[in-house]
């Protein structure tokens, strides 16, 4: 089967990229903000995830009508490792370095698995 670019297989790709920010934001956001007391971090990533689930759950909803939820599910693993690439750099200010990014590479290559027919 040939890859289409319907509505129905972009959004769920724009609507996990979205709900990863949310979510790499709520897990790793509060490294940060170290002064902060447990529990408020907590809190605070609880309400940011809300807004990763109102994203998350209609992008499988969404795609689940045009991917399998293996590939659903492999889409996300590698958008999240593209942002959190992104995330780490620009607002941990941690060096990627050749081993992260082979790493990551890896696993890119093995998603490419479940997209085989």
């Amino acid at each position: 089967m040939p890859f289409s670019l319907s509505a129905a297989a972009v959004w769920p790709i724009v609507l996990l990229l979205l709900s990863n920010v949310f979510m790499t934001f709520a897990w790793y956001g509060h490294l940060k903000f170290t002064s902060l007391p447990l529990y408020v971090v907590i809190l605070a990533s609880w309400g940011i995830a809300f807004f990763e689930y109102c994203l998350a759950v209609p992008a499988n909803r969404i795609g689940h009508e045009v991917y399998s939820a293996a590939q659903l599910k492999t889409m996300q693993e590698v958008i999240t490792l593209v942002v959190f690439s992104g995330f780490s750099v620009f607002w941990l200010k941690e060096a990627l370095t050749w081993n992260h990014a082979a790493g990551f590479a890896l696993i890119a290559i093995g998603a490419t698995l479940i997209f085989r027919a």
